[in-house]
């Protein structure tokens, strides 16, 4: 028995000492000075979707989606000065995991204290996170790259009240469908958009059957779209989605207040099997 005990012990020793390969050890993280008189700024490359503080002395929040701000608790000051740690941080962005060793330091001690910090791609490990699909950097780039393509002979065209909706070309990659989308204004007034919605419908509305509509939220807008006075074009990526040859993709344009400048363009299911790929 004692002989047992002895070698059990033995092998908890070993497993202290031991690290296992696929291991991040605290130590090795990257230490950042905090201090209570500065906000400490993390700035990610992608939208960050999880925070993770370990310390109850410090504070986060998201002002914008790859922003996290980090602050020291004023009722948790002299229990964290008096131990100089601040915990970890952990950061995940769509694609990516990041942490950080924090060290609170007196307000005095200025040329080690950061207030910003860039999260760079050393300090990062890839998620392979496939339900994901493209991350907002790529959506981005796609996007960018369609823009710089001249418009051609568009695919489907709808006009009214001297506004009109031009679909310039059709894109997929992966699970996604890219949209180029065009907005003429031939009035003297600006439009003011109130609503853009993709929604599938049916062709054909019976009276004397319900309609069916399935609206599709847009995963990405390469620019806000708020008022355009003559021209606008964005684009945007759609989740692929089949459906059939009798119903349409129906792209709703509705102004604000009280105005009939309202328009529909409509995109057939051939137009989406004819799509170009990057």
């Amino acid at each position: 028995m004692k002989k047992y005990f002895l070698m059990l012990l033995m092998l908890q020793a070993f497993l202290v000492k031991a690290q296992y390969p696929g291991a991040t050890q605290v130590a090795d993280l990257p230490v950042i000075g905090i201090s209570k008189s500065v906000s400490l700024h993390f700035i990610s490359p992608e939208p960050i979707q999880y925070v993770d503080l370990s310390s109850h002395a410090i504070k986060g929040d998201l002002p914008i989606k790859n922003v996290l701000r980090l602050q020291v608790l004023a009722d948790s000051l002299e229990k964290i000065a008096n131990s100089k740690d601040g915990g970890t941080v952990t950061i995940v962005g769509e694609k990516f995991i990041a942490q950080y060793r924090l060290c609170y330091l007196p307000p005095e001690k200025t040329e080690f204290i950061s207030s910003q910090i860039d999260i760079q791609p050393e300090y990062m490990k890839p998620l392979d996170i496939s339900a994901v699909g493209l991350s907002t950097n790529e959506r981005k780039a796609n996007a960018l790259a369609m823009l710089k393509e001249r418009c051609a002979a568009c695919i489907r065209q709808s006009d009214d009240y001297g506004i009109g909706i031009r679909l310039n070309r059709i894109y997929t990659v992966g699970d996604e469908v890219f949209l180029d989308i065009s907005f003429n204004n031939r009035t003297n007034i600006p439009y003011d958009v109130d609503e853009l919605r993709f929604k599938i419908e049916d062709k054909k509305i019976n009276k004397a059957t319900n309609v069916q509509s399935t609206e599709i939220q847009p995963l990405f807008q390469l620019y806000p779209f708020e008022r355009f006075k003559s021209r606008f074009r964005n684009i945007y990526a759609l989740k692929k989605a089949t459906f059939p040859e009798n119903k349409l993709l129906n792209i709703s344009l509705t102004e604000k207040q009280l105005s009939g400048r309202n328009i529909t363009l409509s995109i057939r299911y051939g137009d989406v099997l004819n799509a170009d790929t990057f």
